[in-house]
């Protein structure tokens, strides 16, 4: 029996190849931008209050799953929204690095000042944002224009290797955690946070 599904074992291997990536940079370009940036979505969270809920049992859970995922990392930098579960969903790992995480409010040019959090940082850092943020912070930073995430989709994990030197970013869509259910991916007309 394999250790690795055939589908890990491919996405294990391009996480390495944009790991590095992200090492071969010169010494002046990593202190002058990150090397690495991960960027989620919160964990699952509770029905209620629906302007500010925390984190579900299932959130809860997926917070130890980002730290799983993210064990050989630690990131320098932490970025959340002021809401209470982006700085929840980071807890476990802001806990293990011992890092702070920066509290970007959602008002104003919420994308704009969390790239900019970004890319003043150095190192590995991590973004945790919202279904409608994080497809917008990913192309802030030189990726793709993406939709929106479903409400019911919490399981994507974006790895940006930001653009230098005229190259362009690259960018690694994959999944922690609990796999989202089947059809959590079709949302139209969605309005969720």
């Amino acid at each position: 029996m394999a250790l690795f599904p055939a589908r890990c074992l491919k996405m294990l291997t391009s996480v390495a190849a944009l790991f590095t990536a992200a090492l071969t940079l010169t010494p002046a370009a990593a202190v002058a931008q990150p090397s690495l940036v991960i960027i989620v979505r919160h964990g699952e969270k509770q029905p209620t209050p629906a302007n500010d809920p925390s984190l579900s049992e299932a959130g809860v859970a997926r917070a130890h799953a980002l730290d799983s995922a993210l064990a050989h990392l630690s990131p320098s930098t932490i970025v959340v929204s002021a809401t209470k579960r982006t700085p929840e969903t980071a807890a476990v790992v802001a806990k293990r690095v011992g890092v702070t995480p920066t509290v970007i409010p959602l008002q104003g040019p919420h994308v704009k000042n969390v790239a900019d959090a970004v890319m003043k940082a150095s190192g590995v850092v991590l973004v945790v944002g919202h279904s409608n943020t994080v497809p917008a912070i990913v192309n802030a930073l030189g990726g793709p224009k993406l939709p929106d995430i479903c409400d019911a989709s919490y399981a994507s994990m974006f790895t940006v290797v930001p653009a230098r030197d005229g190259k362009p970013a690259q960018v690694l869509r994959s999944s922690y955690g609990k796999a989202d259910a089947v059809g959590a991916d079709q949302c139209p007309g969605m309005t969720a946070r």
